[in-house]
């Protein structure tokens, strides 16, 4: 189970941890997988990628570990998917940019054109923000979403003003830059606390351009201090308060495993039940965890989760998004996009 508990993204690990001991202990509950009792092995995904991916690769040539999953950032998982060279499979929970199919490694998350492109439509149309800056973490996810974004806006007849990718715990120091450039709105692929940083710093600007941001949930809005600008949007598959008969029977499950005052549930860390879950489905439907047998069957593999059923195709899911608008420490959210 690889999820950060140290570095920018650290506050994603109590949430997910919890959900990824949730989906075990309901496996476990019964039978296992394949008729043993799952166990989970914690390795801390908010290191050094190439830190991470030798401690998995370790796990692996050891026969400690027999399937990974996890939700932390994208040059992890490439190092990762790399290190294990396809001996295992691995299941990967949050948004990422799309592509990077290896043997035995699913997909979870939403793409950028699924996951962004909603909002960037509903604030370049409706909103008419046309001119728009590009912030965010300097490594492959928030470039890659960045090139996605910059083809929508160039097709929507929008216009990028601005464009910059920093390093971890810069992210603050570039409000001046990016006010400089008049945007209406901006895109923020920042993660994790630099996320909150650029966020609190912009409120506490008084500044007005609408953001979208590719990876706030519940956890971050409160870390921000919660916003009541209307401005501040969130696209993701999940979100605590969705008000469904599957989400809220997960989130009573999670309060009567946690308790009342677990960390709230949020789409990063909800993401590692759904991991579990899937490498489960997985292997029952394979009768097997060897990587040529779940890639046989993968197509067709479903779970339920708070987001309701997700079915792999092409050895990813493609489930509704909610566009959020931060409400408050909440967020109201709007009709899904399919």
């Amino acid at each position: 189970m690889i999820v950060p508990v140290s570095g920018v993204l650290g506050l994603v690990g109590p949430c997910a941890i919890n959900c990824a001991t949730l989906a075990a202990d309901e496996l476990n509950a019964r039978g296992g997988v394949l008729g043993r009792p799952v166990e989970l092995v914690l390795v801390d995904g908010g290191r050094p990628a190439r830190v991470v991916a030798a401690e998995v690769s370790d796990l692996v040539a050891t026969g400690t570990v027999e399937a990974v999953a996890g939700t932390h950032a994208s040059d992890v998982r490439v190092e990762v998917v790399a290190a294990i060279a396809g001996r295992v499979p691995f299941v990967y929970a949050p948004p990422y940019e799309g592509g990077g199919h290896a043997p035995g490694v699913y997909f979870l998350g939403e793409t950028p054109g699924r996951q962004l492109a909603p909002g960037i439509d509903r604030l370049a149309g409706a909103r008419r923000a046309r001119r728009w800056y590009l912030l965010g973490n300097d490594y492959v996810w928030p470039r890659l979403v960045g090139a996605a974004a910059r083809r929508r806006l160039r097709a929507l007849g929008a216009t990028v003003a601005g464009e910059a990718y920093v390093g971890y715990g810069q992210a603050a120091g570039w409000l001046d830059r990016v006010a400089e450039s008049r945007p209406d709105a901006i895109l923020l692929t920042l993660i994790g606390s630099d996320l909150m940083a650029f966020n609190r710093a912009y409120a506490a600007a008084g500044l007005g351009a609408a953001r979208l941001c590719g990876a706030l949930e519940e956890h971050g809005l409160l870390g921000i201090g919660g916003d009541g600008t209307g401005e501040l949007y969130t696209s993701m598959g999940y979100f605590r308060d969705l008000r469904t008969d599957a989400s809220l029977d997960f989130a009573e499950r999670y309060a009567a495993r946690f308790g009342a005052d677990a960390p709230m549930l949020n789409a990063h860390g909800h993401g590692c039940y759904e991991a579990v879950a899937m490498l489960a489905a997985l292997s029952a439907r394979a009768g097997t965890l060897a990587v040529p047998a779940l890639d046989a069957v993968a197509d067709g593999t479903t779970i339920t989760s708070a987001r309701g059923e997700l079915t792999l195709l092409d050895r990813q899911v493609r489930q509704r998004v909610h566009l959020g608008r931060a409400d408050g420490l909440g967020f109201f959210l709007e009709k899904p996009f399919h």
